[in-house]
């Protein structure tokens, strides 16, 4: 008599349909926006908007070209790249001068590129940054 193929226990099936969802979803919270891939920082220089769009001491997010640009007080501008260093992850929310991670949480200051809450352990990318004509310019780092 043919031996009777391996037939999993209900138990089995449970934990299996189980854990499926949730794996996941993991992968899917990870990429830009939520869905799958990778965030990228701007390859080429790109034409932001208006300079007076970031006043002195702030912060502006551009979500279309994952790039955050911040003012200090004596009018310089710096710019980093909005893809978390932690999972590649779009950042899409920027709460004064600081950047919330929606994936995992990591949090980094605008001005700086440094993190200010894990998981992310390495800072953002800074980007070159420059006004031209009363238009931001940023792109990526010479």
């Amino acid at each position: 008599m043919p031996a009777r193929p391996a037939v999993p226990s209900r138990r089995t099936l449970l934990r299996s349909a189980a854990v499926v969802p949730v794996a996941g979803l993991g992968a899917a919270a990870c990429g830009p926006d939520g869905g799958g891939g990778a965030a990228a920082a701007p390859t080429a220089p790109v034409d932001l908007g208006a300079e007076k769009e970031v006043a002195e001491g702030s912060a502006k997010l551009y979500r279309d070209h994952n790039v955050v640009v911040s003012r200090g007080r004596d009018g310089s501008l710096k710019a980093y790249s909005t893809v978390c260093t932690h999972a590649g992850c779009a950042i899409n929310k920027l709460e004064g001068t600081r950047l919330v991670c929606p994936c995992h949480g990591s949090e980094f200051d605008a001005r700086t590129g440094e993190v200010l809450h894990a998981p992310a352990t390495v800072p953002l990318e800074e980007l070159s940054v420059e006004a031209k004509g009363g238009r931001i310019v940023a792109g990526p780092a010479a």
